[in-house]
């Protein structure tokens, strides 16, 4: 097989300057190669497969750029130095994302925000229910109302997120999400009620494996007790379940397939999976090892096998909204057995003209407002003889979903990527920064956005 090189841009990871980079496929492997002229040379393995249905150059998928709907900033000094959203952008807003605190009540060494549980006189006080109400107005005015989740730290330390959430959806904002470790809805269903009644839809719960070998080394402590009181709790108040599982392939690669069965056992009230195969933020002196990463092609191939192909690696699709590099998904239906029916149209049947990305971006929402929200269990169909009326209410009872995004490190950084980024972080001077660019860090720790 001949080599396949495509040109993009990225950054150097020990200064961060903008620098040329391409995407070079030997095999089953692409890399990102770049060269900084100060720092030197960084190759890094951005997507292996070794099934015909995921290989680089057939998965790319065209899609006609659309100019977010408010243009915050100028360009100056070009991507990803100008976020806010710029005029560069080639997607809108599909899930704004605002971080409610930046204190946490765990100690993860897996964080994007860098929390901690631990007071510091250098962590910032959190924001006031009332620069953060004025923030879900502008977010409103900018984005025109996509979806939003509320994050940190650990969001559900505030005790006035219910309050938060009520305003969120009286601003309109139509599916409101909490990013959460689970902690405090374990140990106060009450609290997991109250945020109910405001019109929480969904949350993002963290939830990376079975093993307490998996929970101690990415958590600091074994949360399976905890993970289990607090589905009961999100379950009983009738909010949908997404488990988030972070992958390493040195820590719990192994235990995919039984977080896909745990999630069947658990469904409806889990509406989902999300895998995010692990990125590099933070303090990395030394680049990750090749073997330290795994890609989404990776991901799907050990789903198919570790599910005794309960799912198969062509079942997964790129994305209709971000660039199809970041993230694969797929839709099924759970059989009375706990097998699974595809529910979605697989990639080699797929009509892959070019689309609009708002166009993308608008099917994005409208799927995540219908599949991550609580089943309507009490859904019933006027004539359940009919084969139609039992498939709506199988389809709105048992759907289920298996997705992964694959978020973007200093050594892994493409611009064409970021540039399609439909997940944006709200700083907390209003302006939309793309999730990647947002919380991205050179190996030293030094930040290009957060916390500036």
């Amino acid at each position: 097989m001949s080599d396949h090189i495509s040109h993009t841009e990225s950054v150097c990871p020990q200064c961060l300057q903008r620098i040329p980079a391409m995407r070079v496929t030997k095999g089953d492997e692409t890399r990102l190669v770049k060269h900084c002229p100060q720092h030197g040379a960084f190759s890094t393995p951005v997507w292996r497969s070794t099934h015909p249905s995921t290989t680089f150059t057939d998965w790319l998928r065209p899609k006609i750029p659309s100019t977010p709907p408010t243009i915050s900033t100028s360009v100056d000094k070009g991507c990803p130095f100008d976020c806010g959203l710029c005029e560069e952008h080639r997607q809108h807003s599909c899930m704004a994302l605002i971080e409610v605190t930046w204190r946490c009540n765990l100690s993860c060494p897996v964080c994007f925000a860098s929390a901690d549980n631990k007071y510091k006189a250098t962590t910032p006080a959190d924001p006031s229910k009332e620069e953060l109400i004025a923030l879900l107005e502008t977010t409103m005015q900018t984005t025109g109302g996509c979806n939003l989740q509320f994050s940190g730290g650990e969001p559900t330390i505030r005790d006035d997120l219910p309050e938060l959430v009520a305003a969120a959806k009286a601003i309109g904002f139509p599916f409101v999400q909490i990013n959460t470790n689970g902690v405090r809805a374990a140990h106060d269903p009450e609290y997991v009620k109250r945020l109910a009644q405001a019109g929480a839809d969904s949350v993002f719960l963290q939830f990376d494996g079975l093993h307490e070998s998996t929970w101690k080394a990415f958590r600091n402590a074994d949360l399976r007790d905890i993970k289990n009181k607090a589905i009961a709790a999100f379950e009983e108040a009738g909010i949908g379940i997404v488990l988030v599982p972070v992958i390493s392939p040195v820590i719990n690669k192994n235990e995919i397939g039984d977080i896909i069965r745990f999630a069947i056992d658990h469904a409806p009230a889990v509406r989902g999976v999300h895998f995010q195969p692990i990125s590099y933020f933070g303090r990395y002196p030394v680049a990750p090892a090749d073997n330290e990463r795994i890609t989404l092609p990776e991901l799907a191939e050990e789903l198919e096998k570790q599910t005794d192909h309960l799912v198969a690696t062509g079942d997964f699709v790129p994305p209709t909204c971000e660039h199809a590099l970041c993230s694969f998904h797929a839709n099924y239906i759970i059989n009375d057995d706990k097998t699974l029916q595809l529910l979605s149209v697989p990639k080699n049947s797929c009509n892959c003209k070019p689309k609009p990305a708002a166009e993308g971006a608008e099917k994005a929402r409208s799927f995540v407002r219908s599949q991550w929200a609580a089943a309507e269990l009490d859904a019933k169909p006027k004539d359940l003889s009919n084969e139609l009326d039992s498939f709506i209410q199988q389809a709105s009872t048992r759907r289920f979903a298996i997705s992964a995004m694959a978020f973007q490190d200093a050594w892994s950084l493409d611009i064409e990527r970021l540039k399609g980024c439909c997940i944006h972080v709200v700083a907390p001077d209003g302006r939309l920064v793309p999730f990647c660019a947002y919380n991205l860090t050179a190996a030293n720790g030094t930040t290009l956005y957060r916390g500036k």
